[in-house]
């Protein structure tokens, strides 16, 4: 078989030189030359052999690199028969059959590869896609082998709007609304994996109610190159709605802060120092010394990241003996700390062990760090250190007022402040999503509450950046877009998850648990050269003084003397007991 199908390609070679110059010759008025076309053929044939092996080319298989190499392969040999018969023929004649022969083969070629590939799959679903750039045009191409039937692209460039792609439309959003007036198709899809969490969600809001199902492409990052980017849609989640990418994310930035570094990470189990890990491997870390206290965390890192360089210590950061002696085996460049106690309830209920793990932990490692001479610490901070009203983020704020007064002997400490992160553990989305697939009722503290929401991946990316630009000192702030109504947020996974049947329970707020978090204490705001990072006002407090109340705190035992040494430490420390 696959010798007949070489034996053909010299067949249409001869077959299509004969018509080709019959028509020249013809439309030119000059004798057939049989010596010519003889002459010609031989050329062809010869470059067919010889150029890019053109006589295997399977026409199946063709693409559009295929449909070039075959008109060098015949440009070729006309430079060469074109020249030797110059003063015979004239040179528009020998260019005009040169062209109608690269069109009849190619023509011959595309024709084959589409009757042989045309779908065989009854369209028995209707799809637009929304994004008419490469994504898009890629998907409308893979649903051609698929039961979806491809009825519109949707696009607000307004330079695309009134053409087509493939012979399908390009509408406007009020163009395809309009359509939609009187049926509904089966899916949209969003092909806009750059586009920002506002662009999405107003797609989202605006054409819900005139599709069946939606399902979105990931970010260009999540994207698998070398799979079809159908096989990669899924349906639109309530991340994919309240993501928001940094248009001032630099990547050389971080580079220069990791690359071809020993780094140091606690927590490194977690769901943001895990992450960082991960970012410290792309970006070309030398060494990643993974400590965390939970077996399992810090397993499953390892696991996932096995061909890398990762060294894995099951370790305490409360412990500073074993920390100490890490650090002299290992004499890390870069220190990111994100091993700490978040749960706002939790630390309520466990007063004396969330000051031990976050102060005393975080102490640790800066003293160590120092002793060491470290390039680099990066602490990952909390917006709920701003205005405290619960325990753990007052902790936070101690560890903040530590390290900027700390003699830091040269070594440059700077910490990171954000707000809550999509998908971390213990967090209120996979909350939610266990409670809907369970078929519970939702449950929210209050219906005012509000919180800000970034995904883990971009925040780690923040994070690294800001350890970056740090000079000594800094307590960096990220731009975490605008707060989000939790009860929103609680309609809107009801809503995308389809199920009329779940309800929202209000419950009260829990104990240290406030409505509104804060970034920044008004009036203490300075900037960076990136919008997506500020700094805050740097807070004096004598270090001695600081390292005798942190040595008390220690060792109190009485919880509410314990408060009392906070409020002491942390005068806008407004401990909310009972969550109100």
């Amino acid at each position: 078989m696959i010798l007949n199908k070489k034996i053909l390609n010299f067949i249409v070679i001869i077959s299509l030189t004969f018509i080709t110059f019959w028509w020249t010759f013809f439309i030119f008025h000059i004798p057939f030359d049989i010596n010519l076309v003889l002459s010609v053929l031989v050329f062809r044939i010869l470059s067919s052999l010889l150029i890019f092996k053109d006589y295997s080319l399977s026409w199946s298989k063709a693409t559009n690199k295929t449909f070039l190499i075959k008109s060098i392969v015949y440009i070729v040999p006309f430079i060469l028969y074109a020249s030797y018969y110059h003063g015979e023929h004239r040179f528009s004649f020998l260019i005009s059959e040169l062209f109608m022969y690269l069109f009849s083969i190619n023509f011959l070629m595309y024709s084959y590869n589409y009757y042989i590939n045309r779908s065989k799959i009854e369209k028995t679903k209707q799809v637009v896609i929304f994004g008419a750039g490469k994504a898009g045009i890629k998907l409308e191409s893979e649903f051609t082998n698929s039961e979806y039937k491809v009825r519109y692209f949707c696009d607000d460039d307004k330079i695309l709007q009134g053409r087509s792609i493939d012979g399908v439309r390009i509408l406007s959003s009020s163009e395809l609304k309009e359509k939609l007036l009187t049926i509904k198709y089966d899916l949209l899809v969003i092909a806009m994996p750059s586009a920002q969490k506002n662009d999405i969600t107003a797609v989202y809001e605006n054409l819900k109610d005139k599709f069946i199902d939606i399902q979105i492409l990931p970010s260009f990052e999540d994207i698998l190159q070398n799979k079809d980017f159908s096989t990669q849609l899924k349906d639109i989640s309530v991340e994919d709605l309240l993501a928001r990418h940094p248009v001032d994310l630099d990547k050389d930035k971080i580079s220069t802060l990791l690359k071809d570094k020993i780094v140091l990470i606690t927590g490194a189990g977690g769901s943001i120092g895990s992450e960082i890990v991960r970012q410290c491997v792309k970006f070309g870390a030398s060494k990643i010394i993974a400590l965390d206290n939970s077996e399992y965390n810090l397993y499953s890192i390892e696991q996932e990241l096995s061909t890398y360089s990762i060294v894995p210590i099951m370790q305490s950061v409360v412990n500073k003996n074993d920390l100490e002696k890490t650090f002299e085996i290992f004499n890390p460049n870069i220190v990111i700390h994100a091993a700490a106690y978040k749960h706002v309830p939790l630390c309520e209920s466990n007063i004396k062990e969330a000051i031990r793990n976050n102060i005393l932990g975080t102490k640790n490692i800066i003293d160590i760090s120092i002793k060491y001479n470290v390039e680099k610490i990066v602490l990952v901070s909390t917006d709920k250190a701003v205005n405290p009203t619960n325990v753990m983020g007052t902790t936070k704020r101690i560890c903040e007022l530590y390290l900027q007064n700390v003699d830091a002997k040269g070594v440059n400490i700077s910490a990171t402040r954000f707000g809550n992160v999509l998908g971390s553990s213990g967090s209120i989305i996979p909350k939610f999503k266990q409670l809907i697939s369970e078929g519970k009722n939702l449950t929210v503290t209050h219906k005012d509450i509000t919180r800000y929401f970034m995904l883990i991946p971009e925040a780690c990316e923040l994070v690294l950046q800001s350890g970056a630009l740090g000079e000594g000192g800094e307590i960096f702030i990220l731009d975490m877009g605008e707060p989000v109504k939790i009860m929103d947020l609680a309609n809107k996974m009801i809503e995308l998850s389809g199920r009329n049947d779940i309800k929202i329970d209000v419950t009260g707020l829990r104990p240290g648990e406030k409505l509104y978090e804060e970034l920044l204490t008004q009036g203490t705001q300075s900037k960076t050269k990136y919008e997506s990072i500020t700094v805050a006002k740097t807070t004096d407090y004598d270090i001695d003084i600081l390292n005798n109340d942190i040595e008390e705190l220690l060792n109190l035992k009485d919880d509410d003397m314990i408060l009392d040494k906070l409020k002491n430490i942390v005068p806008e420390f407004k401990h909310n007991k009972i969550g109100e």
